[in-house]
């Protein structure tokens, strides 16, 4: 064995995705102190028993202030423009407690299902003011125990056409928003809501977090001038547009162009299924088109892709448990992934979101916090075939959770 200065933590056999054989990881004040097949320590020690470890998913895109209004409204929306008019005819009346209670039930969730990193969309308008902003900020106070949560400022229902929403956006920017979002199919002059946007983004010196071309009609789409804004402002890296639904609708050559496109802009997309397949396509009496974007196929022509969660339980999806692993699941199926495609799945709600969020403290490396997260499997392919168990879950080094395996009774012979 190797000997080692004292640390507080030893993880013993624990398997990591970059390792062939189970190592153990020592911890120490929080953060990775060591990683080696076996360190020599007297510590605390957790068995992981050969299982997989990873430093817990990443969730580039949610809305905690929306979540879980199944039962307020009807919820027979066909289109996404329904869904936001649902939505914005009950913000008026959200209040602070309100939405820090179903944000928290969405947060809790997704803490137990394995998430360490998340950015959520909070809505920005004269409807809402700046409630929900509050309420998301005392959440990320509140749970920054067991995740770290981004807050990503936006303005729905447009910014050029709903006079009051810039100035709240920009005391939200001045409050504590960490990313600022954009929504340029809302405005009536979406060329301006991105100039704007891209503006505060440089005068803040924030990330850009668009909602981009939610339709299925690749005759018209705002991706050039989010590019252009992108390569003209030196912004390459930091900007990430969310659905992008046109590009599924686009023939093979005009995909190839806009992926080119992408990649050297450095714009990366983020792909939402249960959103995207729920809304897309809804008007289509046969073959109905999937309505999603494939992010693993982008992935391999060097576009940085995110999967990510959207919403839960409001008209835009009525489904939900904010489970990254079964998004990434649902999204495997849906894409026709192959099994040599499973690990960037798998990617695509780990590192690549970190990447996305320009998280440069991510992955289960020295120096890096101790955050991890455990899955009952030996195979890290399995991780997306089979949908194992994640059994307990640590953060800077602290156990958040745990969940108990399943037990069977038999009957007696």
């Amino acid at each position: 064995m190797i000997a080692q200065t004292a640390f507080d933590l030893i993880f013993r056999n624990t398997l990591l995705r970059s390792s062939a054989a189970s190592v153990d990881i020592g911890v120490k004040g929080g953060r990775i102190a060591a990683i080696e097949p076996q360190l020599a320590c007297e510590a605390i020690e957790v068995d992981v028993g050969g299982r997989l470890a990873l430093p817990g998913f990443v969730d580039t895109h949610i809305h905690l202030d929306k979540a879980c209004l199944l039962g307020r409204c009807g919820h027979n929306h066909g289109s996404v423009s329904e869904a936001i008019r649902a939505v914005a005819g009950m913000k008026k009346d959200f209040t602070v407690e309100d939405v820090y209670a179903r944000g928290a039930r969405v947060l809790e969730r997704a803490i137990v299902h394995g998430t360490t990193r998340m950015r959520s969309h909070v809505e920005i308008d004269p409807r809402i003011g700046l409630r929900g902003f509050e309420a998301v900020k005392a959440l990320k106070r509140d749970y920054a125990w067991a995740i770290d949560l981004s807050l990503c400022v936006f303005p729905q229902e447009g910014l050029t056409n709903d006079p009051g929403s810039e100035q709240l956006l920009v005391q939200a920017l001045r409050d504590g928003g960490e990313a600022i979002g954009g929504c340029p199919y809302m405005d009536t002059d979406p060329n301006a809501h991105l100039e704007r946007i891209f503006d505060l983004a440089q005068e803040f010196n924030l990330d850009v977090d668009l909602h981009l071309d939610f339709d299925l009609d690749p005759s018209w789409w705002h991706l050039d001038e989010v590019c252009q804004q992108t390569e003209r402002r030196s912004y390459q890296g930091r900007v990430a547009i969310g659905h992008a639904t046109k590009l599924s609708a686009l023939p093979p050559e005009r995909l190839k162009a806009a992926t080119a496109q992408l990649a050297k802009a450095g714009v990366a997309v983020t792909v939402l299924p249960a959103t995207d397949l729920y809304l897309m396509g809804r008007e289509a009496t046969h073959n109905v088109p999937r309505g999603m974007t494939l992010a693993h196929r982008l992935a391999g022509d060097r576009v940085l892709c995110s999967v990510a969660t959207n919403n839960v339980l409001n008209p835009f999806t009525p489904f939900g448990d904010a489970s990254l692993l079964r998004m990434a699941n649902f999204y495997a199926n849906v894409a026709h992934a192959s099994v040599s495609d499973f690990d960037t799945c798998l990617d695509l709600v780990t590192e690549l979101p970190a990447r996305l969020m320009n998280l440069g403290d991510y992955g289960i490396k020295v120096g890096n916090p101790a955050d991890l997260v455990v899955l009952d499997t030996k195979d890290s392919r399995f991780a997306i075939a089979e949908l194992p168990d994640i059994v307990m879950g640590f953060k800077t080094g602290r156990q958040t959770f745990e969940r108990q395996r399943p037990t069977l009774f038999p009957p007696r012979s």
